[in-house]
């Protein structure tokens, strides 16, 4: 079982930058590939980044590719999401995902193991 506890969302103006956190609980957290999703209002959970295992494969949306950088500390049981040039359509809740898995998978469908959710809102 992994328990994945987000912080850092919050209010910021266009054009800002927010780092979110996910720590995990656990002894595996090494082996488990990290997903960041966001669900706005009214809107379907979808896809941000992930990495795997290592932090040497990263994958992201379109829509925040350039902008969003995952990465991760295995020490730290913890992986991070810098969010730079926020817009106000990157206001949503942000959840960070866990799947024991060597794949770096983009499907909520996929990933065992949610956090509750960080708010993050981006006034313009």
């Amino acid at each position: 079982q992994v328990q994945l506890v987000e912080s850092g969302g919050g209010l910021v103006q266009a054009g800002g930058s927010l780092r979110l956190s996910c720590v995990a609980s656990g002894r595996t957290f090494s082996r488990y590939v990290m997903g960041w999703f966001r669900q706005a209002p009214g809107k379907e959970r979808e896809f941000v980044a992930a990495i795997n295992w290592s932090g040497g494969s990263t994958v992201y949306a379109d829509s925040v590719k350039g902008r969003f950088t995952i990465s991760r500390d295995n020490a730290k049981n913890t992986v991070y999401l810098q969010m730079n040039s926020l817009k106000p359509e990157d206001t949503a809740s942000y959840y960070c995902a866990a799947d024991p898995s060597i794949v770096v998978f983009t499907s909520t469908s996929r990933y065992h193991y949610w956090g509750q959710g960080t708010q993050v809102t981006v006034s313009s």
